[in-house]
């Protein structure tokens, strides 16, 4: 027999709220794992959810990641966020960082050209 679910409207709300409002406990992103410390769940709980038992779920989850993906962007781009910190998450969100060398030339200098790639 399947243990009962913590699952609510309730809960449903915090998690909505918390999207909103996560600066409120101290979080400097949304994250999922803001989220089921706020909740107190744990966040296997959440993404069983959003897979299995209440697939609306994943439109919350799903707006936690476009949430931290758009802050990550704007607190890299002024330089609130530490710039390592902040490329290793976006990392997570598909980024990556690009590095073409020239190496072909013979006692000039080499160009580099690096540039940040969107995710796919």
């Amino acid at each position: 027999m399947a243990r009962p679910t913590k699952w609510s409207k309730e809960l449903e709300t915090q998690a909505y709220e918390y999207i909103k409002d996560y600066q409120v406990h101290g979080h400097m992103i949304p994250s999922i794992e803001g989220l089921a410390m706020v909740l107190d769940l744990h966040r296997d709980t959440l993404y069983d959810w959003a897979k299995d038992e209440k697939k609306e779920f994943s439109d919350i989850l799903g707006k936690i990641l476009n949430a931290q993906e758009f802050w990550l962007v704007q607190n890299g781009l002024n330089n609130t966020f530490n710039s390592a910190i902040t490329k290793l998450v976006l990392g997570k969100h598909g980024y990556h960082e690009k590095m073409d060398q020239d190496i072909t030339t013979k006692g000039e200098a080499m160009p580099t050209t690096i540039e940040l790639v969107a995710k796919k």
